[in-house]
């Protein structure tokens, strides 16, 4: 009989619990079940851009279904109520799931201090039901402001305060201020009006940030955002009408509450030992609790590093130990002695609004644009992890093309959307232009003798171009009627030595050819392409197929992205040998269009490109080649 794991929460831990067992216990076929009380798994480092109107919640919520599609792990979308470690048995209302090994991986819950009005008055951004909230309630401030007459009611509608100046109050605030402008714009709110205050009690923000950093974030926000920061400043108590900070009463009907978490309100239901404000369990150095076969990691676990003080509830503590329960659990399963786990944190990175950021990574400090970068990879290595291809591919197209705030200028015009069945005519008429030239080269009789040299313009002997360029030289002067088109071609050629540009013409009458006339094309072409007739026939040959392929892709919407690169390729090819006439100069363009995507829309890709991934995402997650699935099972 198999194994059983009975996860209880899927979150950053639980999925990362999840997936390593499958991968590593693929032998064992372990029975491995997830337990949440959601469908998705929230994204939750990235909730502010939800509350601060970026993104919309969609962009931090993944399905489950989606992450565990292509493995045995079962999804549970449940309520845990009851915990019996003695039955071996976790309960909901409706169900049991009993199990030989538990992992606890319940997450946190914010941490209101026990302060006056608090929890009643106050936002908390800990969920995507949170941010949607906290969105929906600044809008509806700036919608009220723009016809409230009270000034006193007003000025309380906006101004807004974010408690906790750690990671998710600062990022918070940053996309705040971002949106604000455009709420103001939008509600015809004069900006001297809105006024954003970030409170704590801490002598300086983001303390887990080296100093250099920190002050480089308290600049920023203060200076570019015009945050107003307010520091070693204790929330007393929040009401309906003001929210007391040190010993200042302030109007406010938002704060927003960010200034630490505990572990989740279940922990109470397990009857396990905790500790610290923060209440997290406490677990040995392999992460398990007093019962040898419960382990709590993430934000639940209280592991602890070698002075002894619990890991940081982070992102990174949470994959690592998650990583450790789910190896200590396999080596127990093949009759091995468990290893210590312990947390190597790499480091943070804190982006504020859309533009700037602040990293220390492995003690280098980088630059904003380099942090900025340095998170989107990070957020694309963890997505590839639980989703493959899709979702880096999801995940910058909602940063990049879907994104909801102001946009600047070129923002504006490179996010508009068009359907990509507009161009589908241009793919095909692409795709036969391509066939059709390599059908004429066979007709040509490209298969049997040599062509190519005189097709590239060059003797095979001696390499010297006789392109339409080169022949123009021998060509009469111009009449006086062409003179005119004759001398404005002529300015156009560039000469940088080593490479030219030139606009020819091989006589009056003839089409006009643009040429990129490289040395080092032609020393290719001269020293190995012509060298001698067996290459010559090789290459003209691998050009006639390489066409028709390109042209059967377009055609066909097979690999579209793929076929239009290489047909770039090819015009590259001809613009530094033979030159491209006005006549074809079109297909740089067409083969531009149609890289988008084009084939989903009445080509193969539609089936081909998902196969391909969920053929990637099943190999990679259950460490196998899986080739095969059960129709409709996703």
């Amino acid at each position: 009989m198999s194994e059983r794991i009975v996860i209880v929460g899927a979150g950053y831990a639980g999925i990362e619990a999840a997936l390593k067992l499958n991968k590593k216990g693929k032998k064992e076929k372990l029975h491995i079940t997830i337990v949440d009380r959601n469908p998705y798994h929230t994204l939750l480092t990235e909730i502010h851009e939800v509350a601060g109107n970026r993104v919309s919640e969609e962009s931090v919520t993944i399905p489950l279904k989606d992450i565990f599609k292509n493995t045995p792990v079962h999804v549970a979308v449940d309520n845990i109520e009851k915990f019996d470690f003695n039955k071996q048995a976790v309960y909901s209302k409706e169900h049991a799931y009993p199990y030989d090994h538990l992992i606890l991986a319940i997450g946190s819950t914010p941490n209101y201090f026990g302060i006056p009005g608090l929890e009643k008055h106050g936002f908390p951004l800990w969920s995507v039901s949170d941010a949607v909230r906290i969105r929906n309630h600044i809008e509806d401030c700036f919608i009220r402001a723009e016809t409230e007459k009270d000034r006193e009611k007003r000025k309380s509608l906006l101004t807004f305060v974010v408690g906790g100046a750690g990671f998710t109050g600062v990022e918070m605030v940053g996309e705040l201020a971002h949106w604000v402008r455009e709420l103001r714009r939008r509600y015809n709110i004069d900006k001297k009006e809105i006024r954003l205050i970030l409170v704590d009690m801490l002598h300086c923000i983001l303390t887990n940030l080296c100093t250099q950093n920190a002050k480089k974030a308290h600049r920023y926000l203060t200076k570019k955002l015009n945050v107003d920061v307010m520091l070693e400043t204790p929330v007393n108590e929040l009401t309906a009408e003001y929210v007391e900070l040190g010993e200042k009463k302030i109007p406010t009907a938002t704060l927003i509450w960010a200034a630490g978490v505990r572990s989740s309100l279940d922990t109470e239901k397990t009857g396990l030992e905790t500790g610290g404000g923060a209440k997290r369990i406490t677990v040995d150095e392999y992460c398990r609790t007093k019962y040898k076969n419960v382990y709590a990691i993430g934000d639940v676990g209280a592991l602890t590093d070698e002075k002894g003080k619990p890991y940081p509830a982070m992102v990174e503590t949470a994959l690592q130990t998650a990583e450790g329960a789910a190896e200590n659990i396999m080596r127990i399963i093949r009759g091995k002695l468990p290893e210590a786990v312990r947390v190597k944190l790499h480091g943070v990175m804190v982006s504020i609004g859309n533009y700037y950021a602040v990293a220390d990574l492995a003690g280098m400090r980088p630059p904003s644009w380099i942090s900025l970068i340095m998170k989107y990879i990070v957020n694309m290595h963890y997505l590839y992890g639980i989703l493959g291809v899709k979702g880096p591919w999801d995940y910058l197209r909602d940063e990049i093309l879907h994104r909801r705030q102001h946009k600047r200028f070129f923002q504006r015009n490179y996010t508009k959307k068009m359907q990509v069945w507009w161009v589908v005519p241009l793919r095909l008429f692409l795709g036969w232009a391509w066939f059709y030239e390599g059908l004429k080269k066979i007709w040509d009789g490209w298969f049997v003798s040599a062509k190519l040299a005189g097709f590239l313009g060059m003797t095979a002997t001696t390499g010297v171009n006789t392109s339409a360029g080169a022949q123009a030289v021998s060509q009469a002067s111009p009449t006086a009627a062409e003179g005119g088109a004759a001398v404005l071609e002529k300015l156009m050629n560039i000469d940088l030595g080593f490479i030219k540009f030139l606009f020819e013409r091989s006589g009056p009458s003839a089409p006009l050819v643009f040429r990129i006339d490289f040395s080092l094309v032609n020393w290719i072409i001269k020293s190995w392409v012509l060298s001698t007739e067996g290459w010559a026939m090789f290459f003209q040959i691998f050009i006639v197929i390489v066409e028709m392929l390109v042209g059967l892709a377009l055609f066909t919407g097979t690999f579209t992205f793929l076929a239009s690169i290489v047909s770039l390729g090819l015009l590259a090819m001809f613009v530094t040998t033979t030159g491209l006439y006005d006549t074809t100069w079109w297909m740089v363009f067409a083969a531009i269009a149609v890289a988008g995507g084009v084939g989903r829309a009445f080509g193969l890709d539609h089936y081909i490109l998902p196969y391909i991934a969920r053929v990637w995402d099943a190999t990679r997650k259950n460490g196998r080649l899986i080739l095969r699935f059960k129709w409709g099972k996703k």
